[in-house]
This record gives structure tokens, sequence and C-alpha cells, in this order.
């Protein structure tokens, strides 16, 4: 048999093997006031993100043009309730247009350029097809 085979062999009867064993799982108790914090530092984590948001230069210029202060803005931010502080963050996250353009050009660049080499399109001059 050859010495790769019988390598490759060996190490999926061991991992095949080790698969059967169990998993030893540590457990802890979890107090009240640990799960109490999570949801006000995930409110915290948002009303601080929001904050940003609304300090930010252009922001506070087009707030300014719409007849609102920005400790104003801020004021009725630290008002809000929770979910609806949660419910801003996310637009905040969407807010900025064209964020995500980079990634998909990214990704079509690197489909295109796999394509190339695997000799299905020709769009880039400096790939060599393997075909």
């Amino acid at each position: 048999m050859n010495p790769f085979k019988r390598l490759l062999a060996s190490m999926l009867i061991a991992s095949t093997t080790l698969m059967g064993l169990p998993m030893a799982a540590h457990a802890g108790l979890v107090t009240t006031e640990e799960v109490a914090a999570v949801p006000s530092a995930l409110a915290e984590s948002n009303r601080d993100k929001v904050t940003a948001f609304l300090s930010r230069d252009d922001v506070r210029a087009e707030l300014e043009v719409q007849g609102v202060s920005a400790t104003a803005a801020t004021d009725r931010v630290q008002a809000m309730t929770d979910a609806e502080v949660a419910q801003l963050a996310s637009r905040v996250d969407q807010a900025p247009a064209g964020a995500g353009v980079l990634g998909v050009v990214f990704t079509v660049f690197i489909v295109l350029l796999v394509t190339d080499i695997l000799g299905l399109t020709k769009v880039f001059p400096f790939t060599r097809s393997v075909r």
C-alpha cells in the first residue's frame, strides 16, 4: 500500500474513533443580575451608537436645517424606550448609502477571475486559461 494512503487511512480511523467519545460540558449558575445586565448593556450600546450618529457633523447640519438642535435630538434619544432605540440603531446601521458596494464589487471580481482561469469567460487579459 502507498505510504500516503496508509497515513491517510490511519488518520481517518483515528478521527472516526475519536468522534464517538463523549464531550464534556461545563455549566454554571447564572445569576439574575447577569441576565438582567445583558439587555441593559445592549440597550446602552445602541444608545451610544445613535448618539455617535447624531454627533456627526453632516447629521448635525441636516438637523439644523430641519429646525432641530443637536442637544434636543440627543435628549429625545435618551428619553426613548430600549425597543425604540434598538430600532433606530438598526436603521443607523443601514443608513450609509453604498456601504455594501465594495463587498459586492469584490465578490463579482473574484467570480469573474475564477471563471477566466477555468476558461469559461475571457474578461481579464492578465489571466491564463487552464484549458
